[in-house]
């Protein structure tokens, strides 16, 4: 398993594929795992991508300490230099995309083209999930089973878990792998707790592309709304009947909107 240092700790990552450098960061409890294997398949076709483990998740360290999404977009750029990446294209999933954004505010340099997905500015001017979606997110003192059922509501709409049992299994047994650690979990939480770029974003000098599914209980859509009219010049693109796993449910189409935005 290749793991390298950068920004003070171990760090696994998987590097796919050649051409401009494609850096894809996951979301909250997620790991490289969660990517859909089928999209990575098709994106390293034009891009050199760049996946990893975010701090105290999967298999990357797991330090006892607070974390920041600051911190995770220094852990980023360490990682790139250590691997010999200056500027890529930045894609961030959900928490991912929290540290996409202050990767573009604190390294624009490093950043050729940006892509927010099923993400928010964090703070007072965000759009919070209902009290009950946020309950299941947060309250992991639960069987195997609940947790389960739990995560994939939070992530697909109810007809795609019915319509689509195999996929959905496979994802399952993908995603739980290499599951984050409770205390980590509530060290990454923490993180988006304190998280907020509202005020900062019109300094956001870098294309973006803003991409949201319609039925998102988790990151509801209006939060993409806000980043496009705040991030200058960026574009929104609205998955319909998509949830927070929205990749999930449309690989193909995913890759063929971020293909079109990146060239």
């Amino acid at each position: 398993m290749p793991t390298i240092q950068a920004n003070g700790i171990e760090m696994y990552y998987e590097i796919h594929g050649q051409g401009t450098p494609l850096v894809m960061i996951m979301g909250l409890s997620a790991n490289l795992d969660w990517w859909e294997p089928e999209m990575i398949e098709r994106l390293s076709k034009r891009y050199r991508l760049l996946l990893f483990d975010n701090r105290g998740a999967g298999r990357t360290e797991k330090p006892a300490v607070e974390y920041s999404i600051p911190m995770f977009a220094q852990d980023t750029a360490a990682l790139m230099s250590q691997v010999g990446i200056e500027k890529a294209h930045i894609l961030g999933v959900s928490m991912g995309g929290m540290i996409a954004q202050e990767f573009a505010l604190h390294y624009p340099e490093r950043v050729d083209k940006l892509v927010l997905v099923c993400t928010n500015c964090g703070g007072a001017q965000s759009v919070p999930a209902s009290p009950e979606v946020l309950g299941w997110l947060a309250n992991r003192n639960v069987s195997p089973d609940e947790l389960k059922q739990r995560q994939l509501k939070l992530l697909f709409p109810d007809s795609f878990v019915a319509e689509q049992p195999d996929k959905v299994e496979r994802f399952w047994e993908r995603v739980s792998r290499a599951p984050i650690p409770l205390e980590a979990f509530q060290r990454q939480l923490g993180a988006i707790q304190r998280f907020g770029t509202y005020d900062r974003l019109d300094r956001i000098t870098s294309p973006t592309l803003v991409m949201t599914g319609s039925e998102d209980i988790l990151v509801p859509p209006r939060n993409s709304e806000i980043l496009a009219e705040r991030i200058p010049g960026a574009r929104l693109e609205i998955f319909p009947g998509g949830g927070h796993g929205f990749t999930g449910q449309f690989p193909e189409k995913f890759c063929q909107v971020v293909e079109q935005f990146l060239g």
